[in-house]
């Protein structure tokens, strides 16, 4: 399912920043569907520019689909930091989840890096990420599943 998705730049599309709340995606979202919308073009626009146009306002209508909704933008959002992971650098380290050590106090699992910072990562993120990056430094660590 998140390979094309992944692929594009939903933001982007929406000429939005990832920090962008969920009022503001909405904002831009409206006023770019309002302008690619196919009803709103001028009949004297060659065809070539009326396809463009309409290709442009279904992807804008993807974008708000996935970045509209909390559950999908946080799933995006979680694969958009695993794939910047993997273009960042090497894999440190590959660890099964069971050799990290669980830390109840702040609910998250964590291995130690060779600098002396950490790798976390919650129980609700295991389920969707693979890569996490040191708290200190720029290693990263991926988490194996079990056979």
């Amino acid at each position: 399912m998140w390979g094309e998705m992944s692929q594009k730049d939903w933001y982007r599309i929406l000429g939005a920043e990832p920090s962008a709340n969920l009022s503001d995606l909405k904002q831009k979202y409206q006023k770019l569907i309002l302008l690619y919308h196919p009803d709103k073009q001028s009949a004297d626009v060659p065809a070539e520019t009326v396809e463009e146009r309409v290709q442009r306002f279904i992807e804008i209508d993807q974008a708000w689909k996935i970045l509209g909704n909390e559950e999908t933008k946080r799933e995006y959002d979680l694969q958009r930091r695993e794939d910047d992971l993997r273009n960042v650098g090497p894999i440190h380290t590959r660890v099964y989840l069971e050799d990290m050590s669980w830390n109840k106090d702040e609910q998250c699992y964590a291995f130690s890096c060779r600098c002396g910072g950490k790798y976390t990562v919650s129980k609700e993120e295991v389920e969707e990420v693979n890569l996490i990056s040191c708290d200190t430094c720029s290693l990263i660590l991926e988490i194996l599943q079990p056979n």
